[in-house]
């Protein structure tokens, strides 16, 4: 099914339903009038020359513009390429140069970034437009030439071709270039619905930004005819979009939910209207978990993912309210089991899976017609981690006999230390038993008698103090005595990828020498 169908099935259906509302402008916009603009803007692309597979390179926040692109790309057969606007020029320009993208949407505030990257004697663009209110208007005069019917190259288009090329956050070096097809996101998009539990009658908050996963469960919704409230996160904002748009639903990860939870007057706010979180982004601590079921008036659940694969375990509704009264609590450090269409492995640097003891590591592997088509244009690193119909994630877990999936790192972020491997994810948990830690991200730094020691950076929660005694003591009590801290810091924020995601690799980069610690 292609992906520009939900516009135009909705616009059948329920042509004046609202599809997207963006709090940063105002605007509205019913499913009628999306697939009217996703069709003209698919057909001016089309007339301009364009051809199937060809890539629209995006650079945007979040906005009704950016949803017509990425629509209009699947329409006719293009590949959308959304950028990470937050990337430096040099970095940004080499992910532009790996696309090659024929035609390019920038939004008003980028024009440097784009002025910079329309210097650049490497790129093909043959079509610059940008997009947004105070913009040179070339988006939308470019959109009104457009043809509202049908063109005879919409037909080419099929299930299997591909239609986005998400980056990845970078978290182990980087950027590479996921390319997703109209069926692998269709495949995530249903194990999302399952595990969402979506209802008609659903107001969806995108919280993530589009240039990455998250605007597919964005898209889902829009797939139920629900309506996307669309922002750029801030927690005091997030939380009165919810009173005021009646969002039901959202993805928060786990920094998300931290800061809204922070907010002064966090209980003054109306939330009733709320029906589930999914968290995700990297393990939550339980205390945070548990913090999260009791301020939330809903049910949570817990999704993890990858770029590659979209959401691939799902921790249920069911058992985040059996864990807080005591039933198997310990699953609530855990990521969930396998999803509806996704099989999961754990298996050891042999291949061989491994017991489910909760005790044994393996590197998680997931075969799921929700993996992505392949790297772009990395047939090697493709051909490494797309084996005989298994992804492998890079992230090692244990499982029990029920198959329960507990992260305890990614195999890159384990620290050795005096010969023994100590999972940050641990020492991360807790760090977190301190009552004022919001945050913390702990790596291995180099240490001439041991190897690796380990050390932790602390984000504190606004108001809050402590030593770097406290936080290695408040570790001790939960952990054997060389998992410890021995070296904290404090800082105001830690380095994130666009989903969230520390960048450990950013925090190591600080203590290790460029040929030292792989990253």
């Amino acid at each position: 099914m292609n992906l520009a169908s939900i516009t135009a099935k909705w616009a059948g259906l329920a042509p004046a339903r609202e599809a997207l509302i963006d709090t940063e402008t105002g605007e509205r916009m019913s499913f009628a009038t999306l697939d009217g603009q996703v069709t003209q803007l698919a057909n001016a692309l089309v007339t301009a020359g364009l051809i199937k597979g060809d890539r629209v390179g995006i650079l945007s926040k979040n906005s009704i513009d950016y949803f017509v692109v990425y629509y209009a790309c699947a329409r006719a057969g293009f590949i959308a390429q959304p950028l990470n606007w937050r990337l430096a020029g040099e970095e940004l320009g080499r992910i532009v140069a790996d696309g090659d993208p024929m035609a390019f949407v920038s939004a008003t505030e980028f024009r440097n970034s784009r002025n910079e990257l329309q210097t650049a004697a490497n790129l093909n663009v043959k079509l610059w437009l940008e997009s947004g209110s105070d913009s040179d208007g070339s988006f939308k005069t470019f959109l009104a030439t457009g043809a509202t019917t049908h063109h005879p190259a919409f037909d080419q288009v099929g299930d299997h071709d591909p239609v986005l090329i998400l980056y990845t956050g970078g978290t182990t070096g980087l950027s590479k270039g996921a390319l997703h097809s109209h069926h692998s996101l269709y495949m995530g998009m249903l194990n999302q619905t399952v595990a969402e539990r979506i209802v008609p009658t659903d107001v969806y908050m995108l919280t993530g930004q589009m240039f990455h996963i998250p605007v597919a469960l964005a898209m889902n919704y829009m797939a139920h005819g629900c309506p996307v409230v669309l922002m750029n996160f801030d927690a005091r904002k997030a939380l009165e979009i919810i009173q005021q748009e009646r969002v039901s639903a959202f993805l928060g990860i786990t920094t998300m939910l931290n800061w809204m939870m922070a907010v002064d007057d966090f209980a003054n706010f109306d939330l009733s209207s709320l029906r589930n979180i999914q968290y995700g982004g990297g393990p939550m601590p339980e205390t945070v978990v548990k913090a999260a079921l009791d301020s939330f008036p809903c049910t949570l659940i817990q999704g993890y993912g990858q770029t590659e694969g979209m959401t691939m375990t799902f921790l249920a509704q069911e058992d985040h309210a059996a864990a807080v009264t005591g039933t198997n609590s310990e699953r609530l450090n855990a990521c969930g089991r396998e999803g509806f269409v996704t099989q999961i492995r754990l298996v050891d640097q042999n291949g061989v899976t491994v017991p489910k003891d909760s005790t044994t590591p393996g590197e998680i592997i997931v075969r799921s017609e929700a993996n992505m088509l392949g790297y772009w244009q990395k047939p090697e690193l493709t051909a490494a981690t797309l084996k005989n119909g298994w992804m492998h994630t890079g992230d090692v877990a244990v499982w029990d006999e029920a198959g329960y999936v507990f992260i305890v790192d990614r195999a890159k972020d384990m620290i050795i230390s005096g010969g023994e491997n100590i999972y940050s994810t641990q020492v991360e948990a807790a760090i977190h038993q301190h009552p004022g830690v919001l945050e913390a991200a702990v790596i291995g730094v180099p240490d001439d008698e041991w190897g690796e020691a380990v050390m932790a950076y602390v984000v504190m929660k606004p108001g809050e103090q402590a030593s770097a005694d406290d936080i290695i003591n408040t570790a001790r009590e939960h952990l054997a005595s060389y998992q410890k801290p021995r070296a904290v810091a404090f800082v105001e924020s830690l380095p994130k990828a666009p989903t969230g995601k520390i960048l450990k690799r950013d925090l190591r980069d600080k203590h290790w020498p460029s040929m030292g610690k792989q990253v």
